[in-house]
């Protein structure tokens, strides 16, 4: 996931309205509005990177990730509402984005759970600590 949002937000940056389907001709505000947003994408799906590299990997984290991932959809339902049906790729995308938060609010809770029942009891595995 980290890997598609920066790539994804990298093309809104280098590419602009270009990278967004039919919207090519979009004015200059909406041009830096979109290469802005590209911009923190990047940053998501590096904060994406960073949490899925944690040992345990933080729930809290993916909670909050997937989030705010969620809040995008709800975004996306709040213009259905206000301006109509968008270019048929931002409806997949609004799918995906109503569909993958709630898979991995699941996961998430399932990894914190089995942590928990690891801890002390008799699969736990001591890790060897490295001092410097």
């Amino acid at each position: 996931m980290g890997i598609a949002c920066v790539v994804i937000g990298l093309g809104h940056v280098v590419l602009g309205n270009a990278w967004i389907p039919g919207e090519g001709s979009a004015d200059a505000t909406m041009d830096s509005l979109g290469r802005f947003f590209g911009a923190i994408f990047v940053g998501y799906g590096l904060a994406w990177l960073w949490v899925v590299r944690q040992t345990p990997l933080p729930a809290t984290a993916v909670r909050w990730l997937a989030g705010v991932f969620l809040l995008g959809a709800a975004g996306r339902l709040l213009s259905l509402a206000a301006r109509g049906w968008p270019d048929g790729m931002q409806v997949v995308l609004t799918v995906i984005e109503l569909v993958v938060p709630p898979v991995l609010f699941w996961l998430a809770d399932a990894d914190a759970d089995a942590d928990a029942e690891g801890e002390g009891g008799a699969d736990a595995v001591e890790r060897p600590v490295v001092r410097t």
